[in-house]
C-alpha cells in the first residue's frame, strides 16, 4: 500500500521527525506531543511504500503506525529522557 507522507523535523530536537499521512495532516497527533515537538518544520513529502528504504526506520512499521495512530515519531538516536517518556506515554494513550 502506498501512502503520501509529510515528514516534519522538530525545531527543538535534532534528528527528531514526525511522519503523517498528507491527507490527514497532524489532526490525529496528540496535542501534548505537538507541544513538546515544537514548531513543525516541513522537510519533505514522499510516497511511502513498505519496500522503501529509510535511513533509521522500517517503512512497513512507519506505515502501520500512521494507519493505527495517525503518525510515526522517529526519535533521535540518543533521545533525552523527557522526550522518551512522552513517546512512551503517547504509545500507551493510543492503545
Amino acid at each position: 500500500m502506498k501512502t503520501l507522507c509529510d515528514i516534519y523535523r522538530s525545531a527543538r530536537e535534532e534528528e527528531m521527525y514526525l511522519y503523517v499521512d498528507k491527507r490527514e495532516g497532524t489532526r490525529r497527533v496528540p496535542e501534548k506531543l505537538l507541544e513538546l515537538f515544537g514548531e513543525l518544520k516541513h522537510l519533505v513529502t514522499l510516497v511511502l511504500t513498505p519496500e522503501r528504504k529509510l535511513a533509521r526506520a522500517e517503512a512497513a512499521r512507519v506505515l502501520s503506525e500512521i494507519r493505527e495512530r495517525g503518525y510515526y515519531l522517529q526519535m533521535p538516536p540518543a533521545a533525552d529522557s523527557e522526550m522518551s517518556a512522552v513517546a512512551a506515554q503517547n504509545s500507551k494513550l493510543q492503545r
